[in-house]
Order: C-alpha cells, then structure tokens, then sequence
C-alpha cells in the first residue's frame, strides 16, 4: 500500500505526536528510529503513514545539512502523497539549533515542489497562528510565542520573535508568505495562494485558529502541487489532513480510540526543566511518588555518572519492591540549583554542554532499561524531548506503535525491538516538557482521570 504520508520529526516526542494525531484518527501508523527497509515494513502492510524518529531539533546546520538528505531521500522513494518535516509546535529554533530554515532548504531540494505548506497551528493543543503570528496557551492565558513566560526564555532556543515569516527570516532565504484567516473566512485562500507564489513566496503560512481554518488548511496542503508535496510544522499538518481527509471521505468520519488500562506500578524519568514538568513531579509527589534526585553534574565525568546511575538503580529498585512508584528527574523546574550546579561543573571541563546532556538522556535510558529488565514493569514515562530521544536509543528500540491516548501531544506507545527481548513491548509515554495536565505521571500510570 502506497501511505497517504510520510514524516520526520525533529525530536522524539513530537515524532509521537503524530503518530499519536493519525493512529487515534483511524490512520494506522508506525514510527521508525530509521527509515525502514521494505523487508520490515513488509511486516505492516497495513501501514498508511511512515514516520521516522529523529534529533534534529537539537543539532547544528553542518549536521542538518550532512544527515537530512538520505532520510529525505528514503521517505520520498515511499510515494507518499505528502512527506512532513515535523517541528516543535511552539517553533522554537535559531540559526545556530534547530533550525527550521535549513530544514526547510533541504527538504526543498529534496522533494522539489512548487511551494511549501507551513501549518503550526493546532488549536486541540492550544496553538494558534494568527496573521502569521504564533500564540500558544499556558495556564489559563495564551500567550504570542516572544511573550509566552516559558518559551520567551527557553534555555537553548528562547523565541523572540512570535512572526513566523520575520522568525524564519534569519533562518533560511525562502521568502515566507501568509495565508491569513481573514482570507480563508472570506473564502478567497486559493486566490491568497496564487497572490503569494506571484510575489515569490516559496514557504506559505497558513493561519490555524479554528476548525474552519484547520479544515482549510488541510485542503490547501493536500492539494499541494505539482508532484509530491514537502511540507513543515506541528502536528497541526496532521490535525489538518485529518480534517480535510475526513471530510472528503478518504478516513472514516468518526473513530473510537482504545482506551488506556492502569497498570499497578510506574517509573518515571525526566530530564526537562521546564515549569510545566515541575508542577507534575510536585503533583506525582503529592500523589504518592517517591522521588528521587538525579545528580545532572555528574554527566561532566563518565565514572561520576556511571555511579550516579547505580546509584539511582538500586535506590529505585528498592522503592519499587516496597511497591512505590518511582520518578527519577535531574531537575525541578528552571530555577533548580541543580543546573547552577551543573552549568559549574561543565564550566570546569572541556565537555560541552549539548555532549553532557547527550550523556545524561543516555544514562536516564540506561536507566529505564535496567528497571525493566530487573522489575519487567509494563510501562515507563519519560519526559523531556532530547531526553526521549537519548532514552530510546539506549533501550535499542527500532519502532513504536500507538497504544492509547494520555494527554495531547504524549500518548502511550509500545517500543519495538529485536535487539532484547526483555526490552520489546514496553509501554513508552515520551513527555515534551510543555505537555500534559499537572497530574500526568499519575494519568500515566492509571489512565486519563475524569
């Protein structure tokens, strides 16, 4: 069967994500640590959308520029319709990380095409571009993305810029236009389109607020152009085609997703310092988690983490045989001391910064690993983007498949693996730091309260 959509997504979680958007849509779908080879996708010929896992989000341009061809390259030869570059929904990126822009030259380069379909919005996850500027909600409020009081000072990449067009700017030379909501509620987008291409518009933003828009943008996409269409964004690209593939007939209206079982015990790790995944570690402590402090310092010297690591293993394996759930985390929120303490250490070696997070998302898999094969406990959780990416990689998981829903944007998957068996099946909720309800880890572990 030729897939209706291909996709890579630049972090691990947000490669979940839209597994998670097509999978409970009806689309069945699987998402690969590589692109796969046809031996294995013989396996699934049920598959409709291919999706590949990747770290992007985290890399330089060099790396970008030398690694996104060939994976490019494999999702084209799949025939797809429509082969997706999949970024944050909240657009963070810069010149130097992440950049959406270098990503977007490559792709172009790759799957030619007559223009580019930049959808970001996704209001079920509350984010919104309107006239071309990005809004994404946090408490109560949302906020435009250069105000937003998580992202505006985002550690690695703090957006400062909510104007997607002016924000890709600095990113790439393709000019960006708009495919604003005052164009598509009068019904004139196609003739907005034709405007923008005449202009010389390669990369076209189009406004996401509403069902409505979300609908039209997802015909917009997915009638694309001449030959298969590249396109770059959130899982609003999938909550768009899903829409406009509804409404044509081409997925069933309607589709009832599984639902989440409990299961009696949990463990958690989490490498994200956002505010959001701190008020969930309070709330999970509150609830009954022990919690237990992962030294991120000690990633700065192999045989302090190494320590560190057995440290935690056997203080978690002993929680867990008192029959506790567990969440192991290397911080609590951005204003932590740990990262002082951190920043400290790496500032007294030649170590970088992105190689000692690399170390530290490895070692937190190392750690989920060894739970599993020692506990064989049915599911862990693991939050943080780069930090799912590093723990699935060390757990030698090749794939993953949507189990049941959890929260937007974190469903729960089973990680798929010939390499150990006593690895393969595990249930994997991966965590951006921004998603989820305050008592997520304990949803984790009892399924979506209500």
């Amino acid at each position: 069967m030729t897939p209706l959509l291909t996709f890579y997504g630049d972090d691990f979680t947000g490669s979940s994500a839209v597994m998670e958007v097509l999978s409970f849509a009806g689309v069945p779908t699987m998402l690969f640590m590589e692109p796969p080879h046809t031996d294995i996708l013989s396996q699934y010929p049920e598959l409709q959308a291919i999706g590949v896992a990747g770290i992007a989000r985290s890399k330089d341009p060099a790396w970008m520029r030398a690694n996104l061809p060939p994976v490019f390259e494999a999702l084209k030869r799949f025939g797809a319709a429509v082969s997706h570059y999949k970024t944050c929904s909240t657009f963070d990126s810069s010149p130097k990380v992440g950049s959406i822009g270098v990503a977007t030259d490559v792709g172009a380069r790759a799957f030619g095409g007559d223009w580019i379909p930049l959808v970001v919005g996704a209001p079920a996850i509350r984010r919104y571009q309107a006239f071309g500027t990005l809004f994404a909600g946090f408490g109560s409020e949302n906020h435009r993305l250069d105000r937003h009081p998580v992202m505006s000072r985002h550690p690695v990449t703090p957006m400062g810029e909510a104007d997607l067009g002016r924000h890709l700017s600095k990113q790439t030379d393709l000019q960006v236009g708009v495919i604003d909501l005052a164009a598509i509620k009068a019904g004139t987008a196609q003739a907005a389109l034709q405007r923008c291409l005449s202009e010389g518009a390669k990369i076209l933003a189009i406004d996401v607020v509403d069902d409505e828009t979300l609908a039209e943008a997802g015909r917009l996409t997915w009638q694309g152009g001449a030959g298969p269409v590249f396109t770059v964004g959130s899982q609003g690209v999938e909550y768009a085609l899903v829409a406009h593939w509804r409404a044509q007939g081409i997925i069933p209206a309607q589709h009832v997703p599984p639902t989440l079982h409990p299961v009696d015990q949990i463990f958690a790790v989490s490498g994200s310092c956002a505010p959001t995944t701190a008020e969930q570690i309070d709330c999970a402590e509150a609830k009954g988690f022990k919690i237990l402090d992962f030294d991120a310092a000690s990633a700065t010297d192999p045989q302090r983490l190494a320590a560190e690591v057995h440290r935690v293993r056997l203080a978690s394996l002993a929680l867990l045989s008192d029959g506790h759930d567990v969440l192991a985390t290397t911080a609590r929120g951005p204003d932590d001391p740990s990262l002082v303490r951190m920043a400290e250490a790496i500032g007294k070696t030649s170590v970088s910064a992105g190689d000692v997070n690399d170390r530290l998302g490895a070692a937190l898999g190392q750690l989920v690993s060894a739970i599993r094969q020692q506990t064989g406990l049915a599911r862990v959780a693991i939050g943080g983007g780069d930090t799912s990416g590093h723990a699935l990689t060390a757990l030698g998981a090749e794939a993953l498949s949507a189990v049941a829903p959890l929260a937007p944007g974190a469903p729960v998957c089973r990680l798929h693996t010939r390499a150990d068996a006593t690895i393969d099946g595990l249930e994997v909720t991966l965590k951006g730091g921004q998603m989820g309800e305050p008592d997520f880890f304990t949803q984790a572990k009892g399924g979506p309260q209500t």
